[in-house]
């Protein structure tokens, strides 16, 4: 049985802004999930929903299996944790923490000895006399989670409880949650913006966008198979390549994907080949991490089974290194990879909150997008259709492709490089946002051109 329930929640503010869109989410207890997602998804707002801080529009908040709609908040036995810590000044480390419990008319002894158990819980023991402007950002944090469990909460929820600490104090904190809630064994709910954070302590991530949940999954699973568009760009850093490409059908011969500048080529005797072709003429995403990528060398100018391109930039971060590799392509706009183009009827969807209207410059931009007409010339393979750049993009990349490599032998800037490709670390998405799915590999490798 689930101790959380949130059924077809939907929060729709006066103003008409839809915050939390017909969610549909379960939370067992000592298990962790994490809302993941940008800035005005909808995360905190399911929070205060289930706080009831907030009162939901439509659908139904469930403890266990009981409704608890029309519980008053300080009924529900919630445990909340926010960003700024929200401490009494005035009090001491001790009084913050039985605050609660003084506030609930629990007799001295108890209320004493139950801070002394929760501080101990969390490393505070020797700082209960001090008051919260004697304390590290840290240690400010975990004052805070002792007060939110000091009364033994049937829920716990955490609202970017670290986004105020530095990265040393982060790592140490985070450390303190898993424990706090493997000992508490209760359903914890967590948001954050911080795909590594999510990582790191999630039992499951609901990756949401505009007030939907895009995925849920096991860590694992969102990151290495991401359903939508939108979780690949999303979770993964340093952030997934996505290429602008287009998939033309040989049939009998090959499968081509067409990267603009260079192309890589699927014999008709893969399966796979066969899947792709069935998007002949289809303007796609191409998505790769850049732990996907090695350097090879390629001697051969016509093997497709590698990319090539011009070392620009190398980022040097201890035992790995990133490297930006400029090979031609074109990357996928980021309002294409936020999935703020057209739907699958055609119309094009809300982009960042305002209607496009025809007309519009973005309508005309997103509309050549569309697979230009090729003459019947099969060697012109990674020379069209000609992609439309993001100059936005643009102004915040050097190159096209980010490779992870190990921080040895590594390449001078301006070197050209070869960069092998592996068909079974593609990613694939159609201009919906949703994955195109390849069956299992069968060990053919890409053809050579």
């Amino acid at each position: 049985m689930s101790a959380i329930g949130l059924r077809e929640l939907r929060k729709v503010y006066p103003t008409g802004v839809v915050a939390v869109d017909s969610v549909d989410l379960t939370v067992n207890d000592g298990e962790v999930v994490v809302l993941l997602g940008p800035t005005g998804c909808g995360k905190s707002t399911i929070l205060r929903l289930i706080a009831g801080l907030e009162t939901p529009t439509s659908g139904q908040i469930l403890f266990g299996d009981k409704p608890i709609d029309e519980v008053e908040s300080r009924d529900r036995g919630v445990a909340m944790v926010f960003q700024d810590y929200a401490l009494y000044p005035h009090l001491t480390v001790a009084d913050n923490i039985g605050f609660p419990l003084m506030a609930h008319h629990i007799d001295e002894a108890a209320r004493t000895a139950r801070v002394r158990e929760v501080a101990d819980m969390l490393g505070l023991g020797p700082l209960l006399h001090r008051r919260p402007a004697q304390l590290s950002g840290g240690q400010r944090q975990r004052v805070a989670m002792a007060r939110a469990i000091s009364r033994a909460p049937r829920a716990f929820l955490l609202d970017e409880p670290l986004s105020n600490l530095d990265a040393s104090a982060r790592e140490i904190v985070r450390t303190d949650i898993l424990d706090l809630v493997h000992t508490l064994g209760v359903a914890t709910v967590y948001v954050t913006h911080d795909q590594i954070e999510a990582l790191c302590l999630a039992d499951r991530v609901a990756v949401m966008r505009r007030g939907r949940v895009e995925q849920l999954g096991t860590p694992e699973q969102v990151y290495g198979d991401p359903q939508r568009l939108f979780v690949a760009a999303f979770v993964g850093s340093p952030r997934m390549n996505l290429l602008q490409a287009a998939i033309y059908a040989e049939p009998g011969e090959r499968t081509v994907i067409d990267l603009g500048s260079q192309a890589l080529m699927v014999p008709w005797s893969d399966e796979r080949a066969k899947v792709l072709a069935q998007h002949h003429t289809a303007r796609i995403t191409v998505g790769l991490r850049p732990d996907a990528l090695r350097p090879v060398n390629c001697p051969n100018a016509d093997d497709s089974s590698c990319v090539r391109g011009i070392v620009r930039v190398v980022e040097h971060r201890g035992h790995d290194a990133i490297l930006h590799v400029e090979t031609g392509s074109a990357p996928t706009p980021i309002s294409i990879s936020l999935l703020e183009h057209p739907d699958a009827h055609g119309e094009l969807t809300h982009i960042v909150g305002e209607e496009v209207e025809k007309g519009h410059p973005l309508r005309d931009r997103l509309a050549k997008m569309v697979p230009h007409g090729r003459r019947d010339e099969p060697e012109r393979y990674a020379v069209q259709p000609a992609y439309d750049p993001d100059h936005d993009l643009a102004r915040l990349m050097i190159g096209d492709l980010t490779v992870r490599v190990p921080a040895v032998d590594l390449p001078r800037l301006g070197e050209s490089i070869s960069l092998a490709v592996d068909i079974d670390q593609l990613y694939f998405f159609d201009r919906s946002g949703d994955r195109i799915r390849l069956p299992a590999s069968q060990a053919v490798p890409l053809l050579n051109g």
